[in-house]
């Protein structure tokens, strides 16, 4: 039975996040079902130049990933679908992870709002106990933020901030690798293999060497 992650993409700057997410879930063979808010497509466009659109959305998924989707098992339910698989309990899915989470987005999901599906869908996994990585990206945070962050957490999501490591590269390191740090990270959240990073091993700049 087919069990996939569900990545949803918000309106918060940081979308290279979710691509290197989604990237990393494909190449580990994971399937992933994909919703992609109204104000996301928004800020897609604008750091990428590249639209989404319901009609095209494999084509736009490829661009945007850079890469062909080939056989990957990729999903895609519009962000105003709340019929659509990933809103009910019932439907399989192993988890999902919010990256990059606005503070909209937090707030709604903390709160049960549901106003589109990717709050619906971040709220049942909560309810059902499966895993829930929520990435906010905005900085700095109100009381408001905080204490949403905080509700999330206590409902039993990971709350992982897109704060990057500069381990083995430092100073040097370039915007990919720093991306690339953060979805490690969410991965390793999630249980999901990769090689997006090098680990700590215990020694100094043995990363560099």
């Amino acid at each position: 039975m087919r069990e996939p992650w569900v990545v949803g993409v918000s309106g918060a700057s940081g979308t290279p996040y979710a691509a290197a997410v989604v990237r990393g879930l494909l190449d580990a063979g994971e399937p992933v079902d994909l919703v992609v808010s109204r104000a996301a497509r928004l800020t897609i466009l604008d750091e990428t130049g590249r639209a989404f659109r319901d009609g095209h959305w494999a084509e736009d998924l490829a661009a945007w990933l850079g890469r062909d989707l080939g056989d990957a098992d990729v999903r895609h339910w519009p962000a105003g679908d709340l019929a659509a698989g990933p809103s009910s309990g019932s439907y399989r899915v192993r988890g999902m992870a919010v990256v990059p989470a606005s503070t909209a987005a937090c707030a709604g999901i903390a709160i049960g709002l549901s106003k589109d599906l990717l709050q619906r869908a971040a709220e049942v996994n909560l309810k059902e106990r499966r895993p829930v990585v929520v990435v906010p990206r905005e900085t700095p945070v109100t009381r408001s933020h905080l204490e949403h962050l905080i509700a999330l957490h206590d409902a039993g999501a990971v709350v992982l901030p897109a704060s990057p490591g500069f381990y083995g590269a430092g100073a040097a390191a370039s915007a990919q690798q720093l991306v690339d740090f953060v979805a490690g990270k969410v991965l390793d959240a999630l249980g999901v293999p990769h090689t997006l990073f090098r680990r700590w091993s215990g020694e100094l700049g043995t990363a560099r060497s």
